[in-house]
């Protein structure tokens, strides 16, 4: 009887905290002013929400056109960084920009894109034109959620 009562409890436990998870979901909205890519996915200049792509994982991704248009799903690794400011992080090789990172001031979604084929392609492009610098571009946005 003890352990059909702690199985319950563990169970109850676990509800609770996915009902949790969904209601702390965080969203971010952000203008950015240039075209740019997302994993394999060009997007265009234009207001974009950033979210969580699941309740139940912090990695998965959701970036949204406002538009309605465009939504991309992705996968990102946690970030441990901590950032007075929120902002979103692109490497630029030339006129190309990657989304790099997502920095929140609060913590809650703070992650690290993977290098895509399309942006290892722009570094050796940019290395055989002896130009071995990579910019940064940071583009603030409001937190939603």
């Amino acid at each position: 009887m003890k352990r059909i009562t702690a199985i319950a409890l563990c169970a109850l436990a676990s509800l609770v905290t996915a009902g949790s998870a969904v209601a702390q979901g965080h969203a971010v909205k952000a203008t950015i002013p240039f075209d740019f890519a997302v994993g394999n996915s060009h997007l265009p200049a234009g207001t974009y929400t950033i979210s969580s792509a699941d309740s139940r994982s912090s990695t998965g991704l959701a970036i949204r056109s406002d538009s309605g248009k465009i939504t991309v799903l992705t996968m990102a690794s946690a970030d441990g960084k901590q950032s007075k400011t929120s902002k979103l992080v692109f490497d630029k090789y030339g006129d190309q920009y990657f989304m790099r990172e997502i920095l929140c001031s609060n913590a809650d979604l703070n992650l690290e894109l993977p290098v895509s084929k399309a942006e290892k392609r722009a570094q050796l492009q940019q290395a055989s034109l002896q130009h071995n610098n990579k910019d940064q571009v940071f583009v603030a946005f409001n937190e939603i959620r």
